[in-house]
């Protein structure tokens, strides 16, 4: 039986329905590693599937992976870390690539190279990829509802807004709070903020598959990836080690329903456990059509 926000009471008939509209066809993350070519055999077909990118690996890594899936029939959604990019002539070059592979959709990030390049925040990539033509109609952007660690809050609200008119949707960042979530929406809602919204759901992980991306992703990315995600692992200790989002997706299913909160989808983090969160988003498709009315 379906629950609200996972403790036991039964969820509505419209927040049941909107909550499988959007499991049906969610943003699958992946991260460009050995082995994405196993976990990507796992994505469902014609999956919209995000792919990071990694000073480690560099953006070349990164539309390689997207050209592939995409020519596999999946819709494929580069990230493109401004601070990764060195120049506008490289930035050229990207776009080039992207067009020559059909990418439609791409995911702009500020990004983590401790050497940037011409281009130190999103928006600043976003004015040059406008300036310079590209071949993306649907254009996402971080957003962070429990805040950054480097960055003051009202620095990523005015940040945001800024970029609104270059972008499509704002993805919210990794969180397991789902009142804090909504509670963000409500607000960036009365400031006048209309992009669409994706909710960012954390993937059925454990301690051990996450160490060992950080460990692949480079000793200087694992620093980060630990810093950025300690809620994540604060809440893998309280769930035994191995996390499920049942509760948090149905905590959030009165907030799809909500008139005028503009939340569109949800992206799974899946830290390349493709499998498992696709059987865990599976399962619970299944329980919310088995629900009785």
């Amino acid at each position: 039986m379906a629950r609200r926000g996972g403790g036991g009471s039964p969820l509505p008939a419209p927040e049941r329905a909107a909550l499988a509209v959007v499991l049906a066809d969610p943003i699958f993350e992946v991260i460009p590693l050995r082995n994405l070519e196993d976990e990507a055999a796992n994505l469902p077909p014609g999956s919209l599937v995000s792919v990071t990118a990694s000073p480690a690996k560099g953006l070349g890594a990164t539309l390689a992976w997207a050209a592939r899936l995409a020519a596999a029939g999946h819709r494929a959604v580069p990230h493109l870390s401004a601070r990764m990019v060195r120049d506008r002539g490289e930035l050229a070059e990207l776009l080039a690539q992207a067009r020559e592979a059909g990418l439609t959709r791409a995911f702009v990030v500020g990004g983590d190279a401790d050497d940037p390049g011409e281009y130190l925040d999103g928006l600043s990539l976003l004015r040059a990829m406008a300036e310079l033509g590209h071949p993306f109609t649907v254009l996402g952007v971080p957003a962070y509802p429990q805040g950054h660690a480097t960055i003051p809050g009202p620095a990523l609200l005015a940040a945001l807004d800024a970029k609104a008119p270059f972008v499509r949707h704002a993805t919210t960042q990794l969180d397991f709070d789902a009142g804090a979530v909504a509670a963000w929406v409500r607000a960036r809602r009365a400031a006048g903020l209309a992009l669409d919204v994706v909710v960012g759901v954390p993937g059925v992980a454990d301690p051990k598959r996450l160490m060992g991306i950080a460990a692949r992703i480079g000793v200087t990315d694992t620093k980060r990836f630990l810093t950025k995600n300690l809620r994540f692992a604060a809440g893998l200790a309280r769930s035994g080690g191995l996390y499920r989002p049942t509760g948090f997706v149905e905590a959030l299913a009165p907030l799809l329903v909500e008139r005028g909160s503009g939340v569109t989808g949800l992206h799974l983090y899946t830290f390349n456990g493709v499998g498992s969160t696709d059987a865990w988003r599976r399962e619970e498709l299944e329980r919310l059509a088995g629900t009785p009315a």
